[in-house]
């Protein structure tokens, strides 16, 4: 069903207003259990991964390419210094998508697998108070591209479903399984439970080098915060740390680590080499 309008502050957009302001984004998704998908190929991903759809906002010219997808939705239609009033910057990708959130799945149910879940999982990221929402989206490409079953969200952990996210993951963040911790103190004493070997990696160059440990069957790996890395707590936890080691030449003019996204691809690999 498609609906015109013309002024920015039509209150049936309510769900696509003040995109840049992320605190009210984040009460408002969390509130009305949405969140919303930026661009053809993401609102794709994201009914094809069984999101409902609760409405979309595009420009007419985008109108004919998303056509197939969008069923009996409601589509609010605008020109462009509309959609660029409504969002607060250009949408160069022409159309948002409000899409109705999915119950997350229990840590313990992502573990035990199941053909819903994409079978057993073997190797698992796990995620620590990663707070920046591109380098959540990011980690997500990285895991959906190299194979990695699944990832666990400590409870401080950025939502992969805010647009920011989603965006930066070209909406991987639909196609691998993932679920949030109720319990950050206790909570890898699950993931033991169910036959992980836990990794903590840190960019501390004593650590064991990452391509010769012994993997398990089932690996879990463990990021910590953009800033101060894995808590002591989760180190002293895991079953061992684990550096990816950098060159002489680079320790020597002060390069000591990689940011946590570089860090996670190559980890990703690693993680792949005995599968």
């Amino acid at each position: 069903m498609l609906e015109y309008v013309t002024a920015a502050d039509d209150p049936r957009l309510t769900d696509y207003t003040r995109l840049r302001d992320v605190e009210l984004r984040k009460s408002l998704e969390a509130e009305r259990g949405l969140f919303l998908a930026e661009g053809e190929k993401v609102i794709r991903r994201a009914v094809g991964a069984g999101y409902p759809i609760r409405s979309v906002l595009t420009t007419r010219r985008w109108l004919a390419s998303l056509e197939d997808v969008l069923g009996d939705a409601t589509v609010y239609v605008v020109d462009d210094a509309t959609m660029t009033g409504i969002a607060g910057f250009p949408v160069h990708r022409g159309a948002l998508a409000s899409m109705e959130r999915l119950p997350l799945p229990a840590v313990e149910t992502l573990l035990e697998g199941g053909a819903r879940l994409g079978g057993c999982v073997r190797r698992l990221l796990v995620l620590e108070d990663l707070v920046d929402h591109a380098n959540v989206g990011a980690i997500f490409r990285c895991a959906a591209a190299l194979g990695v079953g699944g990832i666990v969200l400590s409870p401080r952990c950025a939502d992969p479903l805010y647009r920011r996210a989603v965006k930066v993951a070209m909406g991987a963040v639909f196609s691998i399984p993932y679920a949030r911790m109720d319990d950050w103190f206790e909570g890898l004493s699950t993931l033991r439970k169910a036959g992980f070997q836990t990794l903590a990696l840190t960019p501390d160059q004593t650590a064991t080098p990452l391509d010769t440990v012994a993997l398990s069957e089932r690996v879990a790996l463990l990021l910590g915060s953009e800033g101060d890395g894995l808590s002591s707590h989760w180190l002293q936890e895991a079953d061992e740390a684990v550096c990816i080691p950098m060159s002489g030449e680079a320790m020597a003019a002060g390069v000591d680590s990689l940011n946590v996204v570089a860090a996670a691809a190559i980890a990703c690999h690693g993680l792949m080499r005995s599968t």
